[in-house]
């Protein structure tokens, strides 16, 4: 009887426990776009570290605001610990309304090896990481998307200088990450440069695979 108690138990830690789909591609690759879809379909938690980390800059009063608001006016990375402590608390905050939410799509991170490591070192026993969904495109074509919607979205950084730098640092730091899980065989790869419909064909795929 304990034992069948204790299997329940475990069971039922296992099933909370956060399973993780880190979304990665270039700037433009259609990431914002696709989760959107992938949250309505596989009813997915999308969370987006810059949002986070800007919602909790803008929060007054907060924990790490004022602190993350120093570093982004003196130009510095902001503390991986810090991101992924917002990660966390965005997580377990939606699992506290209903702990059978606990599948999310992470946008935008691990931007680098000091991201990966951070993860690696304060998740590892608190989210499993089910895969990684890398949406795969030209510069060509990231910059030629992000340089239309700048048009539209007011982003001071969709234009070509900025959107050249961020590309660099993309290649620079995001790149080995992808490589990195794709040794574990984790890289669920996109081709991002297709239509959005026809682009949410191939990532439904790999969902229903996955599920």
């Amino acid at each position: 009887m304990v034992i069948s108690c204790w299997g329940a138990l475990i069971r039922k830690l296992l099933m909370m426990k956060p399973k993780v789909v880190f979304v990665l591609g270039g700037p433009g690759a259609g990431k914002g776009t696709q989760c959107v879809k992938i949250v309505k379909k596989y009813g997915y938690t999308h969370l987006s570290a810059g949002d986070l980390l800007r919602s909790e800059q803008s929060k007054e009063g907060t924990q790490y605001g004022e602190l993350i608001d120093s570093y982004i006016k003196e130009g510095k990375i902001v503390p991986v610990e810090i991101t992924i402590k917002l990660i966390k608390k965005a997580m377990d905050e939606k699992m506290a309304q209903d702990a059978a939410k606990n599948t999310f799509l992470i946008d935008g991170f691990p931007r680098n090896t000091d991201n990966l490591n951070g993860w690696n070192k304060q998740m590892n026993d608190h989210a499993d990481v089910k895969f990684v969904l890398f949406f795969d495109c030209s510069n060509e074509v990231c910059i030629q998307r992000c340089l239309e919607r700048g048009k539209d979205s007011g982003r001071t950084d969709d234009n070509v200088q900025s959107l050249l730098k961020r590309i660099q640092t993309y290649m620079q730091s995001t790149k080995p990450i992808i490589d990195q899980y794709e040794k574990e065989g984790k890289v669920r790869r996109v081709d991002g440069a297709k239509s959005v419909d026809e682009v949410f064909v191939d990532v439904q795929k790999i969902f229903d695979s996955e599920n």
